[in-house]
């Protein structure tokens, strides 16, 4: 049991290192009139001034976003010598640990980086033309599989189910011409339409799995999927292509992780996308704002397609084993190396056998929804009160967050904001300082600031921080 439990924990680790969720711009920052990667979050807020872009430094968004923390895997150790201890020791109870997790446990990180930009005033509005990369990479935990890393037999018949584990990543590069204008006194509108430039993607997922541990006999029933796509330079090989040894005929095609190859550098698929928002001031001091971000597809080419085994894996005890080093048969029948034997069908059932190369996959965007709401204080006309709700949709790896925002703009080149946000994954401190006098505008902020880290600089409690920086050069009135 305890080799299928560091099974486990290895597929969840390095599917956590190779599976983020992309973060257009600081949410903290919607309300600040003089950030100009405004128009990110919502087409319809155009810029306060003309911008061109520094070059990379335009603006960067570093993120990672998770309800889980290290501090609900590694715990204070009851053994001498020892600080620290896992989930997985006998002195950390399972209510303990296991009253720390959702029914699915995230881990999402992002990198989004702006290359050139330019925002002007023209053809009766707000203009705006960027090109940038964007990685979005993640995995998703369901709490059951933690549960049978814990707890393990609990009885003569025990048995765990569990979906939507997966693990996925992707990177593109997008190009967006977008458009905002006034259509009276009240009532801004506004969009952009994005061409994506696919470099890589990969999904993996296991859509069920079914665990039963008894007394005579343990079996498990996984059905999932895996797609890869990096341009026509990538090669993902089979056992039975690089020659590899395998037990029967149905292992041939079986994917060996460790001959995977990038052999040249090449697009690997196209998208397009449309950003579309309206800003409303409902009254003279209460402004009104809505968007949809990132309604479209990515299609990929050169895909290669793969799939669980079909056939359940079982194991009933082990049979005949050898004692002594005489035997004839010692080698293959020592305990060793039927545990070794169990192990290696297990990693079978678990792992995915390539069914396709250079094939086609499609599929949707991860859409945002933006509606905020700010309030100009009549007490002093430089401070105003703001709360975003913004949804983010992608299945299982959704997420929701609330808002509000202090902001306030004591001269006409400086502005701040301070926030306070709760969602999905915790509550979470913002801020923004933005510089934006004649000449250029620089801003760093942050939407999730942390105040505890490991001697890692990893935070202690939920795995979230983000970073936002830009320097950017402004003209015009």
């Amino acid at each position: 049991m305890k080799h299928i439990k560091a099974y486990f924990i290895g597929m969840a680790v390095v599917s956590a290192v190779f599976s983020a969720n992309a973060q257009q711009a600081s949410r903290t920052a919607y309300f600040l009139d003089g950030y100009s990667y405004r128009h990110e979050l919502n087409p319809a807020l155009g810029g306060e001034r003309n911008y061109f872009s520094i070059p990379v430094l335009a603006n960067i968004g570093v993120g990672l976003q998770s309800n889980v923390g290290v501090n609900t895997f590694l715990y204070k150790s009851t053994v001498q010598g020892y600080d620290l201890t896992t989930f997985m020791s006998p002195s950390v109870s399972a209510d303990e640990f296991l009253g720390k997790l959702g029914k699915y446990n995230h881990v999402n990180a992002n990198l989004n980086l702006t290359l050139l930009s330019t925002g002007f005033k023209a053809f009766g509005g707000f203009n705006t033309i960027s090109a940038g990369v964007r990685t979005e990479v993640g995995v998703v935990i369901p709490k059951e599989l933690f549960e049978f890393m814990k707890l393990g037999q609990t009885g003569p018949d025990t048995r765990y189910s569990f979906e939507n584990l997966q693990a996925n990543a992707s990177a593109m590069a997008e190009i967006g011409l977008g458009h905002s204008r006034a259509i009276n006194e009240k009532l801004n509108i506004g969009a952009k339409l994005k061409f994506l430039l696919g470099v890589g993607n990969v999904n993996a997922k296991i859509n069920r799995m079914d665990v039963r541990l008894s007394n005579s006999q343990w079996s498990i029933d996984a059905e999932g999927e895996l797609n890869a796509a990096a341009g026509s330079g990538l090669s993902i090989p089979t056992k039975q292509e690089i020659g590899a040894e395998y037990d029967t005929p149905a292992e041939a095609d079986q994917i060996e992780w460790g001959k995977i190859k990038y052999n040249s550098f090449g697009l690997s698929g196209f998208g397009m996308a449309v950003d579309l928002g309206a800003t409303y001031k409902l009254l003279p001091d209460l402004t009104l704002s809505a968007a949809v971000l990132d309604l479209g597809f990515m299609g990929w080419s050169n895909n290669i397609k793969g799939r669980t085994s079909a056939e359940p894996w079982t194991f009933d005890g082990f049979k005949d084993v050898a004692i002594m080093e005489d035997q004839d048969d010692y080698e293959e029948k020592k305990l060793s190396q039927q545990i070794d034997d169990m192990i290696d069908g297990i990693e079978d059932m678990i792992n995915f056998h390539r069914i396709e190369t250079g094939g086609k996959h499609n599929q949707m965007l991860h859409a945002t929804i933006n509606l905020g709401a700010e309030y100009c204080m009549p007490f002093y006309r430089n401070l105003t009160a703001g709360f975003l709700f913004t949804q983010y949709i992608a299945g299982c790896s959704s997420w929701t967050e609330g808002r509000f925002s202090a902001n306030v703009k004591p001269v006409k080149w400086f502005d701040a904001t301070v926030s306070y946000g709760a969602s999905t994954y915790g509550s979470s401190f913002g801020w923004m300082l933005n510089f934006h006098p004649k000449g250029f505008n620089f801003f760093i902020g942050s939407d999730h600031q942390f105040f505890k880290v490991t001697p890692q600089f990893v935070p202690v409690g939920h795995a979230t921080a983000a970073i936002n920086l830009g320097f950017n050069v402004t003209f015009g009135s």
